[in-house]
């Protein structure tokens, strides 16, 4: 069903009144829709109405029907001049209507980035009032021969980190990776504040954080918290343990190893003859016994057998 929206009469700054009505547009429901299809849209819905926007011109709504475009709608504006029965179209487009997905409104690259955004070659732009930031010298002389003095002269640095910037960073530091609140930290057996490996840092975050510089812990060059901890402590040891196959006794299994016989080998590497079987006692022949000279019963002594 088609739904004409009409705008109500007004007075014009001229004091003419709007009409509130117009059949030659209002009847030009089908010439809009051509319109928008001769022009590529395949996505024309229903018709949804018009709006009157002024004496002789108006635009016609039609649904939009493609994924993702829920609550756009396509407009066809239309005009007519006057006493004509003809409609001519002036524009045509794509508006979103009530509940339509939108885009968020456009920032500059620099207010919408992020943490972590910044590769290795990219640069931030310069902020000139940076709220992390304020003035690294006092003085009471003119700020801008101070400012030579400090930054042309070396002898030191223009801005430096608030105390609301330091402590955000040592928040940040603290409850990351490289704090106490971790695994390798409850696995170890001292922290690194008793390490031979951990190198202090100046100022204020020196009494809480220093830089790990063991190349076998897996903080190697990071900012560890002073009550942090890893495996690669220097003044921390473990038991000696001997090797896996020492461990137990070694257990042959029979079950599945096939048993060969093998002829024996001499001293100097060669096959030695084949041992003859030993007969069974059945086949074996008696062995001849030696005559004995024996002694006359008469005291003689009995003469051995060579």
């Amino acid at each position: 069903m088609t739904e004409t929206f009409t705008v109500p009469s007004t007075t014009t700054t001229a004091g003419a009144r709007r009409p509130a009505k117009d059949a030659v547009l209002a009847g030009a429901v089908e010439q809009a829709r051509d319109t928008l299809l001769e022009a590529g849209a395949k996505d024309v819905g229903d018709h949804l109405g018009m709006v009157l926007e002024a004496e002789r011109l108006a635009t016609h709504y039609f649904a939009a029907t493609s994924p993702g475009y829920e609550g756009w709608r396509w407009y066809v504006t239309m005009s007519r001049i006057s006493r004509s029965r003809t409609a001519t179209v002036c524009e045509s487009g794509l508006l979103p209507g009530d509940g339509a997905l939108l885009a968020p409104d456009w920032l500059p690259w620099a207010e919408r980035l992020a943490p972590g955004d910044l590769g290795p070659t990219d640069r931030l732009p310069y902020v000139a009032e940076d709220d992390r930031l304020e003035r690294g010298y006092l003085t009471s002389a003119d700020p801008e021969e101070a400012r030579v003095a400090i930054t042309e002269l070396g002898l030191g640095r223009d801005r430096v980190m608030n105390r609301r910037a330091i402590d955000a960073a040592a928040t940040r530091w603290y409850s990351g990776p490289q704090g106490p609140d971790t695994a390798g930290t409850k696995a170890a057996g001292a922290n690194c504040a008793d390490c031979g490996f951990i190198v202090r840092i100046a100022g204020s975050l020196g009494t809480v954080f220093g830089v790990c510089a063991n190349e076998w812990s897996p903080d190697d060059g990071k900012v560890v918290s002073l009550d942090h901890g890893c495996g690669a402590h220097s003044e921390t040891d473990v038991p000696p343990q001997g090797h896996e196959w020492q461990q137990s006794a070694p257990h042959l299994d029979e079950a599945d190893i096939e048993v060969v016989a093998t002829e024996p080998l001499t001293t100097d590497g060669a096959e030695a003859a084949p041992v003859a079987e030993p007969a069974t006692v059945a086949d074996a022949e008696p062995a001849p016994v030696a005559d004995a000279e024996v002694a006359p019963e008469s005291g003689g002594e009995q003469t051995p057998t060579d």
